[in-house]
């Protein structure tokens, strides 16, 4: 694929794409060190003399190699680039940048690290002799991206030859997700699984990964009819099939998928984009389940599908239709499990835990968490639901544990977990260190998109944001700038936005509403030395006020202001004219953080200079009220330089009373203080000196004492220790959905704060 045969959005995207692997730093993964290195003492524990006792307890005791390095923690994607998703055999080096995404994921989704391992080989033997060599490097191998019938034969070889988990995510990761989703299908038509006929297109390594789990699920190998590229494999055919072909040879008649999709129950591809015809899909049997997996177009587009068939259920690998069948659902989470047991293999048990898991959490009720993190989006089993969403938070906490019980009861778990309660406990870290921190609010976002204001309309980092918002189909943008000027800016970025077709435009010099918008602001504020010449002037000078009345009056549902000038003076307007959600109710800001350990969020930022201890309680509570829009219930910390009335100052105390006040208005919400910054962090400080804390575990939500220590904090966090991701200022309190940016503010937290706005009005429309 050229530049010359892109679209422009095509075009737009690899430009991104691009750009987003070459800066800030060159690729996607990097290795850190995981213990300080800062003085002799360290490297002598490190490496010599001290690494030789390592080194001797596994040399005695080769388990030990599982407490004293990383390799319990460790996989390697490993490729030689013959099949690359959509790409086909580009090679080991050229396949790298996925090898890195997928090392990502691992690392986002389950915390698990990995060295992604290309290498140029194509002979199976060969590949074979090379990985299994690299066994005392690594906790587990994930296959990725080789071609079959090759990559039969070679994780066959490996699995027989390593005492470590093996797994072909092409092959197994897709038939989880499938098999999830044919179970739940069926539920919901009432047909048995042994009773169903399969019609397949695809006989490469996902196709028949598919239906050796789906067999093992109940599926009849009689009912399975399976065409490739020369047809329906059957008897007679003339041509030599390989072994897991033969297997699902059939003594029949049919020659083409059309024949064999004739009263079928059920079709699976894992082929080619459109080989389903909507003729095809006319002739299978009633209420029919289609799970079109090709990529990045499947066989049959569900629009397609439902129009001649409506009562069909169908799943896609696609992220813009339900029912997404992605292998992230599953392949992260199994090696969490199997790595947390010890498992030396990952058996059909344990693939089949992980199948029933996810069918099984599409059907439970969503958490509050995870209700207000997809709002707008109803996680309710059925036809639209069938599978989870793959950015659930709940998935590591079910599937890892099934999968390393199922491991103890196959015999090959090697560490068997003995408490299973504690070990979920232990998960709930992942989901907030480690989750993707605002795919949900996206994923809000993308349900029910709003009109959104931007104040500085003629800024470049907005008009980016803006072509991102479309492209994502986040917001309705309304751009607050003198058109010549945004229209010169558009063509400069070389953006494909288009004025009163992409977005509107509000002309600060001349909008028909500017006399609507000055009388209102002077009725506002005419009893405050406003008169209506200076309410004129002022709407003259301000966009954020021109925003913030166009706002009041309905004409937007959300707005962002302050990235030029000073945020007091951008806040003010808001004050003014959008004022506070309740009557005497304080405003606040709260700002987020993803950390290499922990994703934080921390109150009040910008706004209350000394808050009240009831002040601090219902900020407290504003800002764990927003928390779950990111997916994960809040866990506060009221911070001091006192631990635990180790000190009777005045701020000290007013912390202690923000606590107890935030306990009788919200006692469902985890919480405790006064303490130190590092006891918010860690349990067993807070335990040695209060055994009875009533917060477990790791505090999300920081409430600092005054805006200094808030913002201070916030601000060395993100240059020391962020993960690239910020997100704020977080307007808490304000009567409609606004916030107020600052200068420093990227295209990317642009973007961010778009979707959260948008899922602010999502939100409010439930108050």
């Amino acid at each position: 694929m050229t530049s010359k045969n892109l679209s422009a959005a095509e075009q737009a995207l690899r430009d991104a794409a691009l750009d987003y692997h070459r800066t800030p730093t060159r690729g996607k993964i990097a290795v850190n060190a995981t213990k300080p290195l800062s003085n002799q003492r360290d490297l002598s524990l490190a490496y010599s003399p001290g690494v030789a006792y390592a080194c001797l307890a596994i040399e005695e005791d080769p388990s030990l190699a599982a407490e004293y390095t990383s390799r319990a923690n460790l996989v390697g994607v490993i490729t030689n680039g013959t099949a690359v998703l959509g790409l086909g055999n580009i090679g080991p080096l050229a396949g790298k940048p996925v090898m890195e995404g997928k090392g990502c994921l691992f690392k986002k989704f389950a915390g698990i690290d990995v060295f992604d391992i290309e290498l140029a080989e194509n002979d199976p033997d060969k590949l074979v002799e090379i990985i299994a060599a690299m066994e005392p490097t690594l906790g587990g191998v994930n296959l990725e991206d080789i071609k079959a019938p090759e990559c039969f034969y070679i994780e066959k070889q490996l699995r027989e030859r390593m005492n470590i988990p093996v797994f072909h995510d092409d092959q197994h990761g897709t038939a989880i997700i499938s098999g999830a989703a044919l179970l739940n299908g069926l539920e919901l038509v009432g047909k048995k699984i042994d009773e169903v006929k399969l019609a397949v297109s695809g006989a490469g390594a996902a196709a028949i990964a598919c239906l050796d789990l789906m067999v093992g699920l109940g599926v009849k190998p009689s009912n399975i009819f399976v065409c490739d590229s020369k047809g329906v494999i059957r008897a007679g055919r003339g041509d030599k099939l390989d072994e897991s072909k033969q297997r699902y040879c059939q003594n029949t008649i049919a020659q083409t998928l059309a024949d064999v999709v004739d009263g079928a129950d059920v079709f699976l591809g894992c082929s080619a984009a459109g080989v389903l015809t909507a003729e095809m899909v006319k002739t299978m049997a009633s209420q029919p389940i289609i799970l079109a997996l090709a990529n990045p177009e499947p066989e049959i587009r569900p629009e397609l599908a439902k129009e001649v068939r409506p009562d069909c259920i169908i799943a896609t690998g696609r992220s813009d239709y339900p029912n997404q069948v992605n292998n992230v659902l599953c392949f992260p989470y199994i090696f969490r499990g199997a790595l947390d047991c010890g498992a030396t293999r990952i058996t059909e048990a344990m693939k089949l835990a992980c199948v029933r898991e996810i069918a099984a959490l599409a059907k439970a009720e969503a958490s509050d968490e995870v209700a207000a993190a997809y709002a707008g989006k109803e996680l309710k089993f059925g036809p639209e639901y069938l599978i989870p969403t793959p950015f659930d938070a709940r998935l590591i906490l079910r599937i890892a544990p099934a999968v390393a019980k199922a491991a103890e009861e196959s015999g090959v778990a090697t560490r068997p977990i003995t408490d299973m309660d504690a070990y979920r406990q232990s998960l709930s870290r992942f989901v907030s260190q480690t989750g993707m921190l605002m795919r949900p609010v996206f994923m809000a976002a993308k349900a029910a998109p709003a009109r959104v204001l931007y104040a500085e309309g003629e800024d470049e980092r907005v008009l980016r944001a803006v072509q991102v918002v479309l492209d994502e189909g986040l917001a309705k943008p309304i751009l607050v700038g003198r058109p010549a000027v945004i229209a010169m800016r558009i063509e400069r970025a070389g953006l494909r936005l288009k004025p009163g077709v992409d977005f509107e435009v509000v002309d600060p010099e001349n909008d028909p509403r500017f006399r609507d918008c000055w009388e209102g602001y002077h009725r506002l504020m005419g009893r405050d030395g406003v008169s209506p010449e200076t309410a004129k002037s002022a709407l003259r000078r301000s966009n954020t006020l021109i925003a913030s009345m166009l706002l009041k009056r309905g004409d937007a549902d959300a707005m962002l202001c302050g990235l030029v000038g000073r945020f007091d003076a951008h806040f003010e307007h808001v004050k003014t004219v959008i004022g506070a959600r309740h009557e005497g109710g304080v405003m606040a800001t709260m700002n987020a953080l993803m950390l290499e350990q922990h994703t934080l969020f921390i109150t009040d930022t910008f706004v209350n200079e000394e808050p009240s201890a009831a002040e601090l309680a219902q900020i407290a509570q504003m800002a764990a009220d927003e928390v779950q829009r990111f997916g994960f219930p809040a866990k506060v910390a009221f911070l001091s330089h006192s631990m635990y009335g180790s000190s009777s100052r005045g701020s000290a105390k007013r912390m202690r009373a923000a606590r107890n006040l935030f306990v009788q208005q919200a006692p469902h919400i985890e919480c405790d203080g006064e303490m130190h910054g590092d006891a918010a962090l860690s349990e067993t400080i807070r335990q040695a000196v209060l055994p009875e804390t009533t917060l477990k575990g790791s505090a999300n939500l920081l409430v600092l004492p005054n805006i200094d220590a808030a913002n201070i904090l916030f601000n060395v966090l993100k240059v020391t220790g962020s993960h690239g991701v910020t997100v704020g200022p977080i307007l808490l309190g304000a009567a409609a959905p606004v916030h107020v940016l600052t200068p420093s503010a990227t295209m990317r937290r642009v973007v961010n704060m778009t979707a959260l706005a948008v899922a602010d009005v999502a939100a409010a429309a439930k108050r």
